[in-house]
């Protein structure tokens, strides 16, 4: 049995983790394996995420004042929280690969910067590019004019040495005097 000292760090720890957070996706896991929960844990943190199994009384005075505060009020049954402060997507698409792979492992609610998600719009942000995929899109984007713009100029070089090489076959600048070599 934990101390009332820890007891009050672990609440302190926690609250102070879920003051700095912007994601919380709140779950169950009742009856998933160590394997399968290692598992879990593995992929959240790759996600950049934490992964906590709480007792309802400290999710619920850990999120007192956070912004996690209405989704860990009057919970019940065995819960976990994963959450982050960076990208929300890639923590929706870990949880989200567990959750196919693990039956036992279910979605219970989500909030993200402040606002609170339903099981199906955290299976719709898990949907969503990441953001890699969304900065490497917008670099794309970016980068097209200039490259149609370099094609363009490139182009009216390419079609004036092609109008002179035609003109030079025709014999078109000749003095008539002495046939002009074509360039090849």
């Amino acid at each position: 049995m934990k101390k009332r000292s820890e007891k009050q760090q672990d609440l302190d720890n926690l609250k102070n983790d879920l003051a700095k957070v912007s994601t919380v996706i709140l779950s169950t896991f009742q009856g998933i394996t160590v394997e399968n929960d290692n598992k879990l844990r593995r992929a959240v943190q790759q996600a950049g995420g934490h992964y906590r199994v709480v007792k309802n009384t400290l999710a619920e005075r850990a999120g007192a004042g956070t912004p996690a505060e209405p989704l860990l009020k009057g919970l019940a049954g065995m819960n976990s929280i994963a959450y982050t402060e960076t990208d929300p997507v890639s923590l929706a698409k870990a949880l989200t690969k567990i959750a196919k792979d693990v039956p036992a492992f279910q979605f219970r609610a989500g909030i993200v910067e402040g606002r609170v998600l339903s099981i199906a719009e955290i299976q719709q942000l898990a949907a969503l590019p990441s953001k890699e995929e969304l900065i490497s899109k917008i670099m794309f984007l970016l980068s097209a004019p200039a490259q149609r713009i370099a094609s363009a100029l490139a182009a009216v070089n390419r079609n004036l040495a092609v109008t002179v090489n035609e003109a030079v076959k025709a014999n078109k600048f000749g003095s008539g005097s002495a046939p002009v070599e074509t360039v090849q």
